[in-house]
């Protein structure tokens, strides 16, 4: 990766201050325009005849996942809007991918970066993050996460980058290559260009807020489904339509499912949620796993059984059409907790069941007999 040259200008002048700020601002520019864009893959399911299913590969970015979306566009809000200046700390509160590809953004434009995350984080997270000359700050207690990142914010004279806060008004939801508009542009020349359904899981709510927008904003018929997963606020949150809802345990599918609602998820925008069990978040993604021959993440099997749920759904009711999500992230991150059994036996996890069900609904069409929560946004109806 290579970083831009700093201009050997006074400092403290406001001169400086508004060129470092351009050459930071180009320097992330520069980075999107050289990694393009993520490919769309189609999915053959012969068995699915008239049903078109395509992964949107989030796993190709140079950071390898979807948040190296966010972290672009978190940098270039903070920038544009003053909060980050020439050597300004940057705090986020995260142990995953986001502070992964947030310390890869950091080094490039040159300032310092502390990811707040629990002690219990593995090993490889904190490797990852401080290959991008990140530092971890680890706490004890979790659920003072948020509070510490922008307490450490202050005590560095940094800026807290709140993802929690600030993805769903980060990203220009109305284009400017967002992904939204980048898969319609991707489909156009498909045979169902205007999917019936996109399918995304909530770890901000930020992708699911700027996706949901977009459709209305272009007034697409395309619906959005946003998919749960166990431990995790949203699911209660839409269903009750109350943003005070909580939950005491932490999500085993890391980027998705937050202990509350957090202030980028807006449940006006989703046509659909449902709630998957993490067994069988497990299930698809060994299953996708294969159909692909690589390895996927575990947000990616949240997003893919909801899928499958809703072409069983087409399929029943004989109509053609097409569905997209994504793939969120490499499942080489996690060879080591969902790929390894003895850690799924460990926390009761029994994948099994639900990748019989799913491995035969992809070869032979037949219903796929799942029982997950289910909730349609009555308003949107």
């Amino acid at each position: 990766m290579q970083t831009f040259p700093f201009r050997q200008h006074n400092p403290a002048g406001p001169t400086y201050r508004r060129g470092w700020v351009d050459e930071a601002v180009a320097a992330i520019e520069a980075d999107q325009c050289r990694t393009a864009d993520t490919h769309l893959i189609r999915l053959i399911v012969p068995a699915l005849s008239g049903i078109d299913i395509y992964l949107k590969d989030e796993s190709t970015h140079p950071t390898g996942s979807l948040k190296h979306r966010l972290a672009r566009s978190l940098f270039l809000y903070a920038l544009c809007n003053g909060h980050i200046r020439e050597g300004t700390p940057v705090v986020e509160a995260s142990s995953g991918s986001t502070a992964v590809s947030e310390a890869y953004f950091a080094e490039m434009i040159g300032v310092p970066f502390y990811a707040v995350m629990p002690r219990t984080t593995s090993a490889e997270k904190i490797a990852a993050i401080e290959h991008y000359g990140g530092n971890c700050h680890l706490i004890d207690d979790g659920r003072a996460l948020y509070a510490e990142a922008a307490a450490l914010a202050a005590r560095l004279n940094g800026h807290y980058m709140d993802q929690f806060t600030f993805a769903e008004r980060a990203t220009d939801w109305r284009g400017n290559n967002n992904i939204a508009e980048s898969i319609f542009s991707q489909l156009q020349g498909e045979p169902r260009p205007l999917p019936d359904w996109i399918v995304m899981g909530a770890g901000t709510g930020g992708t699911s807020a700027t996706i949901g927008r977009y459709l209305r904003y272009r007034q697409y018929p395309t619906r959005l489904c946003v998919a749960d997963v166990e431990h995790s606020a949203f699911f209660d949150c839409f269903r009750s339509q109350d943003r005070s809802r909580v939950c005491d345990r932490p999500s085993l599918i890391e980027g998705v499912g937050r202990p509350r609602c957090e202030p980028s998820f807006v449940p006006g925008v989703v046509d659909r949620m449902m709630k998957i069990p993490d067994a069988a978040t497990i299930a698809a993604m060994n299953v996708l796993s294969r159909r692909l021959r690589r390895a996927v993440g575990g947000s990616t099997g949240t997003n893919f059984l909801a899928l499958c749920r809703l072409a069983s759904e087409m399929r029943q009711a004989n109509v053609a059409g097409s569905l997209v999500t994504l793939i969120c992230d490499s499942g080489e991150r996690y060879r080591q907790t969902y790929y390894e059994g003895e850690w799924l036996k460990a926390r009761g996890l029994d994948p099994a069941p639900f990748e019989a069900a799913l491995s035969s609904f992809l070869e032979t069409g037949a219903p796929l007999a799942l029982d997950v929560d289910d909730v349609v946004n009555p308003q949107n109806v």
